[in-house]
């Protein structure tokens, strides 16, 4: 048997016990260094995460200066008006994708903001307009009679009197113990709405009340809204169809009182000036005997000796044209005080508004009558004659109904700058409300809330533009 001497085995064994030790250490360094690249890793993608994070913060303030700025530009334009009252076109002035640009950055690093708009001329929009708002074309919430609430919730009389309780026109009302089991409990208003956003506060004012269909409140039904009734339309809720903010100054533009043509006896002479100086001498001689008005001396009695419920009714019964009608509407009242309050822009009313009105309940193809003939006569719109143009002789009845009270106008000083925004890339996406009341001569913010939490409302055409944007395969055209 071959034999090796005893040194040569110790030395063996030595050698293959360093190599264990070596192997045992170097399977130690792997896992060392397993370990720092994974805490490298860990750190990195933390890294990576915080400065993504950082990012949106940044580009969330970014997008909250956007907002700030496009107030103020809205501001603006409704201070750029050349006659207080009238609705801004959107075709003339920035109101989608509005680049807030530098000369150091590229277009698609800028934040931008869009005025969220409303096409109250269709009843099923398929895409997200973009404008100002007119607060005129909504029921006005402190003024609205019961049957045109009834209308506005569906036939919920429930809801209805809850309203009215709340703003105090039935009194003590029915629903007052509901508001004391609340917790924590609360009383029942009892006096007008100081904002739409009360609403929530009263009996029965679910979130599908008040938001309907729209749970974003954009206008249209995006992918994730439910339709519930399948038209094909976003139904909007209350909080949409209702204003408290409509009011026009009862003055001339130079602060000198409107002529009031509710009693004419002692103001008939004054009228008939107005007349004079705004269509001619020729005219105004015979609206005034049509009248009965006797060239403004007072008249033979009558209907024109006493006065007008409203400028409908005067419209009616003086034979005007509409642009005649155009030159004296926003000189003549029928109320006392500074403001004239809660009329309706019939010229912007949504199909929805307008089927509320007297005369207009439960008649689709009147109210869609009104609004063909808006779509067809932009132009025509100056007046409230052109309301009798457009229903004719035909709806006797209906104008009779509508001339009783005085609610409708061609007029808007109120409107909502309802601002979307985002950062750079379309990061960072931030929404505020403002409410702009022109109605004292000076555009002012008059109510501001932040929608942000509602989700995007920008429609999937923007956020697809956006995404091009941040991957180079395009961008959003500067308005």
């Amino acid at each position: 048997m071959l034999s090796f001497p005893k040194t040569m085995r110790h030395s063996a064994h030595t050698r293959n016990r360093t190599r264990r030790e070596q192997g045992s250490t170097l399977v130690i360094v792997l896992w060392i260094a397993v370990g720092l690249v994974s805490l490298t890793l860990y750190f990195a993608q933390t890294m990576l995460s915080e400065a993504r994070a950082s990012d949106h913060r940044v580009q969330g303030l970014a997008a909250e200066q956007a907002i700030e700025g496009g107030v103020r530009y809205a501001l603006a334009v409704l201070a750029g008006r050349l006659t207080n009252g009238i609705i801004p076109d959107p075709s003339s002035y920035e109101c989608e994708s509005v680049a807030l640009e530098s000369a150091s950055l590229a277009e698609q690093d800028s934040a931008r903001f869009w005025f969220i708009g409303r096409d109250t001329n269709s009843a099923a929009a398929q895409f997200v307009a973009f404008g100002l708002v007119d607060e005129g074309a909504k029921l006005n919430l402190n003024s609205a009679r019961s049957n045109e609430l009834y209308y506005l919730t569906d036939w919920d009389v429930e809801v209805t009197e809850a309203i009215l309780d709340w703003r105090g026109t039935n009194g003590p009302g029915t629903s007052l113990s509901w508001y004391g089991m609340q917790t924590p409990s609360y009383e029942c208003k009892q006096a007008p709405f100081e904002t739409v956003d009360e609403l929530r506060l009263v009996l029965g004012l679910t979130s599908e009340v008040l938001q309907g269909e729209d749970m974003n409140r954009n206008g249209v039904l995006d992918p994730d809204e439910t339709d519930v009734n399948r038209d094909g339309a976003a139904d909007a809720g209350l909080l949409d169809l209702v204003t408290i903010y409509t009011r026009e100054p009862n003055t001339y533009s130079n602060g000198i009182a409107r002529v009031n043509i509710r009693s004419m006896g002692s103001g008939a002479q004054e009228f008939s000036q107005l007349l004079q100086d705004n269509i001619g001498s020729a005219r105004a001689t015979i609206i005034l005997q049509q009248l009965g008005l006797g060239g403004g001396q007072g008249g033979q009695g009558g209907q024109g000796a006493t006065g007008f419920t409203s400028p409908l009714q005067l419209f009616r019964r003086g034979g005007f044209t509409v642009e005649e009608f155009a030159a004296i509407e926003d000189k003549i009242t029928v109320v006392e005080g500074d403001y004239i309050e809660g009329r309706l822009n019939i010229n912007t009313a949504s199909e929805r508004v307008l089927s509320c009105l007297p005369g207009l309940i439960d008649s689709p193809d009147l109210v869609q009558l009104l609004v063909d003939y808006r779509v067809k006569s932009p132009d025509g719109l100056t007046s409230l004659g052109w309301l009798v143009e457009a229903l004719g002789q035909n709806n006797e009845s209906v104008l009779a109904e509508l001339e009783q009270r005085d609610i409708l106008t061609t007029q808007s000083y109120q409107f909502t700058a309802d601002i979307a925004a985002t950062g750079a890339y379309g990061r960072g996406y931030r929404r505020v409300k403002f409410v702009l009341d022109t109605a004292t001569g000076v555009p002012r913010v008059v109510y501001r809330q932040d929608l942000t939490g509602l989700g995007w409302a920008l429609g999937k055409e923007t956020r697809d533009e956006l995404n091009r944007s941040k991957t180079g395969n395009g961008s959003i055209a500067s308005k």
